[in-house]
């Protein structure tokens, strides 16, 4: 029997755990082949590859990202294939399945929640050794009746199956994100998450995820990311993984956490700081609100003031990069008061701060309180709100505005200094830059075409220039010490109008050849022949003291920035003052 288990994925890098896990558990009495594809890949040619795999069942992996997608798919392939016989699981459509078989009627079963068990059961029946009534938590119709069998008791996560184990995945653990589990379920009750449904916390064999790990380095995983939903929930087992990481890692290897800030003891984090590799780390930590009174309605308890202590020590080793999250739209946060959550968390200095919106997934406690809230919301997955009763359709379109604006210049880190400066000095908050710049982008529609790197310095003066309260002379130098850091290469059209004939050029030139100790002791130490002077390097009028400026300071200083590209590595700076020269 050919059985398919298959996922649109949201993009190429990453991979499906839930079907290798499938696929672990179904052998040996059944091989099941992992077919993942992307929601960019045309439907047909989705369909096209599964139906020549000439399968008898084939399961869908489904998720708020894919669901609709994979309905296209989903009604192509019973047209070419009827007699197919096609399942769904994931989190999409464990919770509401009657809607879901009533509305594509494509499906012949629903697989709620751990499908380990029951996928593999359901696959005795469909082979003709096992009688449907007893393949736990599945759902179908019958004569138009909706059926839903009792689920099984929960899985013994020590005892199931490896899913690293397959040949087919080796090739690929360099080039994609690999994701592994310790524990499932999560202590918390956070009412817009689907892992506050499920009670208590279980966890999978120590020393089996240790062997795993081991067994995706050796064959070259580079990110290996945890699924657990509160990584640190036990500070003792934490503590032991990362020991075992720090023990066992491998150069170029980067392991990413979900953890909960505020429950995270400093001597925790002091241990990490001391022991750590730096890069092997990477936080991910769910803020969402700092309003108290949004957080109780949700049911999420926060010590804000432990989780600044634990991202500010965090930040302050050095170590370890983290990302923390954002959600606009939770109950009785308005507009203000999103705004002061935005400048709460900013002010952490977070190497990415993501925006998200509100989505009222199914299942959710704040998804049955959407009446209540008089939230307004798209009934297709993802189930992203318009508004409600203290947030205006006009005020998310706004804080959508400061959020692409974030990505581009502070998640993608094109401009550190330029906006460092910026949001410090001479926007009266953060939000405030983001936002007004994120007006502005929008209203010069630049949002409905595309950018290189030179359009965002470009933008971003513009935007400056108009608005009127930056010192441009500042920030045009920080501008350019931010786009060559991005260069290897000596760039062959910089952003910024020439601003030095020639013949000015030669004169400074001559003078650094003559005397290369005038642009720094750095400079002189690398010797280098005339040719190479001018061949390697650039020179552009610059008003900042670099000195200064790596000790976070902004002192004016007119004078020159002289920068040194040296085959493919990270650009050089010196800084040559105008009296020199």
């Amino acid at each position: 029997m050919n059985i398919v288990l298959a996922t649109l994925n949201a993009k190429y890098i990453h991979t499906n755990l839930a079907l290798r896990c499938l696929k672990a558990s179904a052998q040996p009495d059944f091989n099941a082949i992992i077919s993942e594809y992307t929601i960019k890949d045309p439907a047909f040619n989705i369909v096209s590859d599964i139906y020549l795999k000439k399968p008898k069942v084939v399961g869908f992996s489904c998720y708020i990202w894919n669901i609709e997608e994979t309905i296209k798919v989903i009604r192509l392939l019973k047209k070419v294939s009827p007699e197919t016989i096609i399942v769904l699981g994931g989190p999409e459509v464990s919770y509401d399945s009657n809607y879901w078989l009533r509305r594509i009627e494509e499906i012949d079963f629903i697989v709620m929640g751990e499908g380990e068990i029951s996928f593999k059961q359901l696959l005795h029946h469909v082979d003709g050794h096992l009688p449907l009534q007893e393949v736990p938590g599945i759902c179908y119709l019958v004569d138009g009746k909706f059926k839903m069998n009792p689920q099984g008791p929960k899985i013994d996560l020590r005892e199931i199956p490896s899913p690293y184990r397959f040949q087919e995945d080796i090739p690929h653990l360099s080039k994609r994100i690999t994701y592994i589990e310790t524990s499932r379920g999560c202590p918390f009750s956070c009412q817009f998450c689907l892992s506050s449904i499920e009670v208590g916390v279980r966890y999978f064999n120590r020393e089996k995820v240790k062997d795993d790990i081991r067994y995706l380095m050796d064959n070259g995983a580079k990110i290996i990311k945890f699924v657990d939903r509160t990584f640190n929930i036990s500070r003792s087992y934490a503590m032991e993984m990362f020991q075992f990481l720090i023990d066992e890692h491998r150069p170029g290897v980067v392991f990413q956490f979900e953890i909960t800030a505020d429950i995270m003891r400093p001597e925790v984090i002091q241990f990490l700081n001391e022991n750590a590799p730096a890069g092997l780390f990477r936080f991910e930590i769910g803020v969402q609100s700092t309003n108290e009174l949004t957080n109780e309605l949700v049911k999420r308890k926060q010590n804000f003031a432990k989780l600044t202590r634990t991202v500010t020590m965090v930040k302050e080793g050095g170590k370890i990069a983290q990302h923390l999250d954002l959600i606009a739209g939770l109950p009785e946060e308005d507009y203000a008061s999103f705004k002061q959550t935005f400048n709460d968390v900013f002010a952490m200095g977070p190497e990415e701060l993501q925006l998200g919106f509100l989505k009222l997934l199914r299942g959710t406690g704040l998804r049955v309180q959407a009446e209540e809230y008089g939230y307004v919301y798209v009934d297709q997955a993802p189930y992203e709100i318009f508004a409600n009763n203290v947030l205006t359709f006009d005020d998310m379109l706004r804080i959508k505005q400061a959020e692409d604006v974030l990505e581009k210049y502070w998640n993608d880190h094109r401009l550190d200094r330029t906006v460092g400066y910026l949001v410090s000095e001479t926007f009266e908050t953060p939000f405030d830059f983001f936002q007004d710049f994120g007006t502005y982008w929008e209203e010069q529609g630049w949002s409905r075409i595309g950018h290189q790197l030179e359009d965002l310095f470009k933008r971003l003066e513009e935007f400056l220039l108009q608005d009127g309260r930056a010192n441009m002379a500042v920030v045009q130098s920080l501008m350019k010490l931010d786009y060559l850091a991005h260069h290897q290469y000596q760039p062959r059209k910089p952003w910024w109008e020439k601003e030095m004939d020639k013949e000015s050029q030669s004169i400074i030139y001559r003078k650094i050849i003559e005397n290369p100790a005038i642009a720094g002791n750095s400079f002189a130490e690398l010797d280098l022949h005339e040719r190479e002077v001018y061949k390697q390097t650039l020179l552009v009028p610059f008003t900042l003291d670099l000195q200064k400026l790596s000790q976070n300071e902004i002192v004016s200083s007119d004078g020159y920035l002289l920068t040194f590209f040296k085959n493919g590595q990270s650009p050089q700076f010196s800084f040559i003052p105008k009296e020199l020269v």
